[in-house]
């Protein structure tokens, strides 16, 4: 059984800083693309970011590049993502995903195969 489980989130202020954390298990995680999208209230889910599952190519968003980073551990299956320089904006729901691809990182939902259950980010103005 595959699991996904997102850590990490909370209320912080503007400007303020978040490490989002997600463990994965019941799969081969080093087989995987591992991506971060969110759900603000009121819209639909938004890709952000993903990285290869060789951890060497990662891909991001015009909204989040140069604040946000993805990162990955295959010696811990876990994904991460840093949150830096936060606005009232990046309030959503925030899940991780993980993709069973080797060439290529989808960057839309229906690329991926597993999805966690979120965690809320809420930044304060």
């Amino acid at each position: 059984q595959v699991q996904l489980v997102e850590s990490g989130g909370g209320l912080v202020q503007t400007g303020g800083s978040l490490r989002l954390s997600c463990a994965a298990s019941g799969l081969t995680f080093s087989s995987y693309a591992m991506a971060w999208f969110r759900q603000a209230q009121g819209k639909e889910r938004e890709f952000l970011t993903a990285i290869k599952w060789s951890g060497d190519s990662t891909y991001y968003i015009d909204s989040v590049k140069g604040r946000f980073t993805i990162s990955r551990d295959n010696a811990k299956n876990t994904v991460y993502l840093q949150m830096n320089s936060l606005k009232p904006e990046d309030t959503a729901l925030y899940y991780c995903a993980a993709a069973r691809v080797r060439i290529g990182v989808p960057n839309v939902e229906k690329g991926y195969d597993y999805w966690g259950q979120g965690t809320q980010v809420t930044v304060s103005s």
